[in-house]
């Protein structure tokens, strides 16, 4: 691993990694962030045949700060030929007053693979969330693969609703590209539970999409994903 520097509120730290020939690194947080105000961003590259796998030691909490803006918070994540990351961070959570604005833009070769996770919790325990919107961009060989855009909380229309969470306080979803599935046939979307679907993309990836009460049954719904998805 050539570059690995972190700085403010991330530390980086390399981690004992189970799987031969793979790097681990673990993302911990120094100090409470993001706050209103802030301005994050996180860049992974994974070069030419690299193993990569990134997780956190724990969940990063969005809380609301001096400044009555909200908090950005950037990642970017670039997967070279041949390479595979594996993105898994702890969840998100969104607390009471907080208002934060977060982009993960994914760009892949066009033999990368990539395993990503993303965890929403919306407010602590009894508490309602803050204002949270996200928006995933995925690019393959340079052409979109996937962009979505989720927002939750106040001022977010709809969201607490039967179309979107029902009444649910954690939403997730988890990305699987894997070229070896380009040839291969594609199955149109199928339930995982009650609360969770697994869909096609364009392409050789699937998007497992899951909301649960709370965020032990979302890793678990997450979980199954993974395994069906093989």
């Amino acid at each position: 691993m050539p570059v690995l520097v972190g700085d403010g509120p991330l530390a980086l730290r390399r981690t004992r990694s189970v799987v031969d020939g793979e790097a681990r690194v673990t993302v911990v947080g120094a100090m409470s962030a993001p706050l209103g105000g802030d301005r994050i961003a996180l860049e992974v590259t994974a070069g030419p045949g690299a193993r990569l796998r990134i997780g956190s030691a724990a969940a990063t909490i969005a809380l609301p700060g001096r400044s009555a803006g909200p908090a950005h918070y950037e990642i970017r994540l670039t997967v070279a030929d041949g390479a595979t990351l594996h993105w898994l961070p702890e969840p998100l959570i969104s607390a009471h007053g907080s208002d934060l604005r977060m982009t993960t833009r994914v760009e892949l070769a066009p033999t990368a693979r990539l395993v990503l996770r993303e965890e929403q919790i919306l407010g602590r325990t009894g508490e309602c969330p803050g204002h949270l919107t996200t928006r995933l961009t995925v690019h393959r060989a340079g052409r979109p693969l996937l962009d979505q855009e989720l927002a939750y909380g106040p001022g977010a229309p709809g969201w607490d609703g039967g179309a979107v969470l029902g009444g649910h306080r954690a939403v997730g979803q988890l990305l699987v590209v894997d070229p070896s599935r380009d040839s291969g046939p594609v199955a149109g979307p199928r339930l995982l539970g009650a609360t969770a679907v697994l869909t096609p993309l364009s392409g050789p990836a699937a998007l497992a999409t899951a909301v649960a009460p709370d965020a032990l049954q979302l890793r678990r719904a997450l979980d199954e994903a993974a395994a069906a998805v093989g």
